[in-house]
């Protein structure tokens, strides 16, 4: 009891020695001008998922339009228009390496289709430009998962600046590790082909606004704006910033000539992944062609069990990791149940309850490793899709067999 004591006395002391020491920001976008602040003023640079489709109706009509005028150009017919496949790469902090090894796995196979739309969360973030541009990149994505540490990723900060910091730890090194990979010729790579019709799309949430952001990454890359590439950058940066643990990003925004900061983290804080908004119905774009869909979810998605000691903080973090677990498990749902709405065919890779490689800590290089290698030999063996997620089908299996044996008995309590 004397040692807290001495520590809430040494925390208040600090705090009021040092109040002006909490990191400074811009002034917020008032909640009324949220959808008029554009970044470096192109006007289709992002969406909001919870606001009107309009927008990104009329970006999937433009993307359809360069799409067909690709094809003619190479020769090749546009009706009826060739198959569509979308990619939508979950969060998963260093369990990405499953989603890198599966991609590269994917590639030997010869059946990794070319797709039309890639999004990303979080550490999915990191992998979909990659996977955009094809196995040509596969080598730089297999180093990424592989020999990244802690040490490319963050510094830690000491215990006060829980207090009185933005975050737990600096991620001044992810900044430099994105920088290097996320580069010029990455970038003019993307702009070429988003003006052949294909669209990456990479989740923030807006902290201030409480609002799920989607960012138009190749319309931002053909725009040529001198500070697009830095933009780029940070949106891949505030996309994996786990709140509390990481630093959030702030990005500059002007509405009017005033100039105002919009704060930035993990899109994982609202959804772990998304094919697209439930509010588009892909119908309406009035183009009759095959359409599939693959999730890749970099987390398992059965229970994993562990006796948790009665400890404040390990009970909370137990919580959190639960509901973390649980919401990753109804993004699942709701992708499969959108699919199933919109007449796409639904493909699921995860992390098995058979791989059991223990991690001594966060980015630790012999776990990453053994999970590359079971995300690429799941891929190789054919063993990596699954057309329902776990459990959906056993319930309805259940279901069916409760409907052959009849009615229950009514309850007697």
């Amino acid at each position: 009891m004397r040692r807290l004591a001495s520590f809430i006395v040494l925390a208040v002391a600090t705090a009021l020695a040092a109040g002006c020491a909490i990191p400074p920001r811009g002034p917020a976008v008032p909640s009324s001008e949220t959808v008029r602040a554009l970044p470096l003023g192109i006007p289709n640079a992002r969406f909001f998922a919870d606001d009107d489709p309009a927008p990104m109706l009329a970006e999937a009509a433009r993307a359809l339009e360069r799409e067909r005028a690709a094809l003619r150009a190479a020769g090749r017919p546009t009706t009826p228009m060739p198959p569509a496949s979308f990619l939508a790469v979950s969060g998963g902090s260093d369990n990405g390496a499953f989603g890198a090894g599966l991609i590269n796995g994917w590639t030997t196979t010869g059946t990794r289709p070319e797709f039309r739309i890639v999004t990303g969360v979080s550490t999915g973030a990191l992998i979909a430009p990659f996977a955009y541009l094809g196995p040509d990149y596969d080598p730089t994505l297999r180093e990424i998962y592989t020999t990244t540490g802690p040490e490319r990723v963050f510094r830690r900060r000491r215990l006060l600046a829980a207090l009185f910091d933005d975050a737990m730890a600096d991620t001044g090194p992810l900044a430099e590790t994105i920088a290097h990979f996320a580069d010029h010729a990455m970038f003019n790579a993307i702009a070429r082909e988003y003006h052949k019709g294909r669209l990456l799309l990479v989740s923030t949430t807006d902290l201030d606004a409480q609002r799920p952001v989607i960012w138009n990454i190749g319309a931002i890359a053909a725009s040529r704006h001198p500070k697009s590439l830095d933009l780029f950058r940070k949106i891949l940066l505030a996309s994996a910033s786990i709140p509390g643990a990481f630093q959030p990003v702030l990005l500059d925004v002007e509405i009017d000539g005033a100039r105002f900061q919009e704060m930035h983290v993990d899109g994982g804080a609202i959804a772990q992944l998304f094919l697209y908004p439930q509010s588009i119905d892909p119908g309406l774009l009035a183009v009759e062609r095959p359409q599939s869909a693959f999730v890749i979810r970099n987390a398992r998605l059965d229970p994993e069990h562990a006796e948790i000691e009665r400890r404040t903080l390990t009970i909370a973090g137990r919580a959190i990791s639960t509901m973390l677990a649980a919401s990753g498990y109804n993004d699942v749902l709701r992708a499969y149940f959108l699919t199933k709405r919109d007449g796409v065919d639904y493909n699921l890779a995860y992390i098995g309850s058979d791989f059991k490689v223990p991690r001594d800590h966060m980015f630790d290089h012999a776990y990453m490793r053994a999970l590359y290698d079971y995300g690429y030999q799941q891929a190789v063996r054919g063993r990596a899709w699954h057309k329902t997620p776990p459990g959906l089908h056993t319930r309805r299996a259940g279901r069916q067999e409760a409907a052959a044996l009849g009615p229950r008995p009514a309850p007697t309590w």
